[in-house]
């Protein structure tokens, strides 16, 4: 199955604040002249606006919805010094950032708001969506649900190794020194974030899409994703949630992902037989952003 655009919409470059830094984003607009409902996208751990989500965005926008998909601070085309610095407060500040920006955009529905996240970023929805009662719908896909399982899903050694970087990084950073950087993803035999046997291969092939794409971050993040439970946020969601579960997860297990997401009231939860980064391309994502497509048209109709 493969449902190609013959024209993609073109996306307009546009900037917003973040704690006084702007964030770069793409805005795509559909030809209807009637307010639009608006979905906020970004990318997971380390990743870039420019690593597939443009082809999310272009399905989406084809069907009606207008979409926002920005960069983080410190990473891609946003401002932000250090450079490569993956702060969860700061990301989740941009999340909300974001979310008052597409609201406030012409043409906009600001009542009919929507979330999709992916990996990192499809935990970061779900944290976000717990403290924001009116979105119209929330999209988590492979989502990153909880530290201790994604933890516990690298080996021993790489964790004490990570560790290790990560405290000198936290010090170096009290002292006013340059981040001390990791790999985001390599081989099973090199410390990186994610080096499960289809981690290297499998983000190669998103970061192919963004020649600046740089594979590692400041290593003082490793003390905080262990920290970090967005999944124990889904009871509190008021909104319905799209969840996109890959069976064979190597980075975000699916048996804690279904554990939270079966306690989120309202939600429907999609079963995949694919790997944490199959979905992005290929006929895994035809078949993960067609479903996609079907939520968004039963629960929030252009």
């Amino acid at each position: 199955m493969n449902t190609k655009i013959v024209n993609p919409p073109q996306p307009d470059e546009v900037q917003f604040a973040s704690a006084g830094i702007k964030c770069s984003a793409y805005l795509y607009r559909p030809t209807s002249a009637e307010p639009s409902p608006i979905i906020v996208m970004a990318h997971g751990l380390g990743g870039t606006r420019k690593m597939r989500l443009t082809a999310f965005a272009e399905r989406f926008v084809a069907e009606g919805y207008a979409c926002l998909v920005f960069d983080y601070r410190h990473f891609g085309d946003s401002e932000g010094d250090p450079r490569q610095l993956l702060d969860i407060q700061r990301q989740l500040a941009d999340w909300k950032a974001a979310i008052v920006y597409a609201r406030s955009l012409p043409n906009i529905d600001p009542k009919r708001v929507i979330l999709w996240g992916s990996s990192f970023s499809g935990g970061h929805v779900l944290t976000t969506a717990a403290t924001e009662p009116n979105l119209a719908a929330v999209i988590s896909q492979c989502p990153f649900t909880d530290g201790l399982s994604s933890g516990l899903a690298i080996d021993p050694m790489t964790s004490i190794k990570l560790t290790t970087l990560a405290i000198r990084d936290r010090i170096g950073a009290a002292l006013g020194h340059e981040p001390i950087m990791v790999s985001v993803s390599g081989y099973p035999s090199e410390t990186a974030l994610m080096n499960a046997a289809d981690a290297y291969s499998g983000l190669s092939a998103l970061t192919k899409y963004d020649p600046d794409y740089k594979n590692y971050v400041a290593a003082r993040f490793s003390l905080d994703i262990i920290r970090y439970y967005p999944g124990r946020n889904t009871p509190k969601i008021k909104a319905p949630v799209l969840f996109c579960v890959c069976d064979s997860d190597t980075v975000a297990p699916a048996k804690a992902t279904l554990r939270h997401a079966n306690r989120t009231p309202r939600k429907e939860i999609k079963r995949y037989d694919y790997g944490h980064f199959d979905i992005y391309v290929g006929d895994a994502f035809e078949h993960v952003v067609q479903d996609q497509i079907n939520f968004l048209k039963q629960t929030v109709p252009v």
